[in-house]
């Protein structure tokens, strides 16, 4: 039987998925079910799945959403009976880049996040720049 590889140059691992997750506001890890997991607020965000190194993933699209990613890309998204119907996705951690898991991530903490943690920083108003004093030229 040939082992599964990862695609060239992609691959992430639960640190890097524990790094990522934890640097959204908000975001903090605790059990569920009695498996390490992530929220936001008290939402779900994702866990990393032991068993077979993949993501927990909600999909914001719904189930078509989810039917469609599994069609187009059978190797990187998959399902288990226990997600059938539910609008969850799993993710194979070897698939994927840093860059996607960010992407994905943000996708879900702006679908989960309370509206506070989505608005923009407020910029401080500029301090006024007092007027430069012309030389006097004689």
């Amino acid at each position: 039987m040939k082992k599964k590889t990862s695609p060239k140059g992609k691959g992430v691992n639960a640190a890097d998925v524990k790094k990522i997750a934890l640097s959204f506001p908000e975001a903090h890890e605790k059990p569920s079910y009695g498996r390490p997991a992530f929220f936001v607020a008290k939402k779900f965000f994702t866990r990393v799945r032991s068993e077979d190194a993949s993501l927990v993933m909600g999909v914001e699209g719904g189930m078509e959403q989810r039917d469609m990613m599994l069609e187009l890309d059978p190797e990187t998204y998959f399902i288990t009976d226990h997600y059938k119907d539910y609008p969850m996705l799993l993710v194979r951690l070897s698939h994927i880049t840093k860059e996607e898991l960010r992407a994905m991530l943000e996708r879900r903490f702006r679908a989960i996040a309370p509206k506070k943690l989505l608005k923009p920083v407020e910029q401080k108003p500029a301090a006024k720049k007092s007027p430069k004093k012309k030389k006097k030229t004689r």
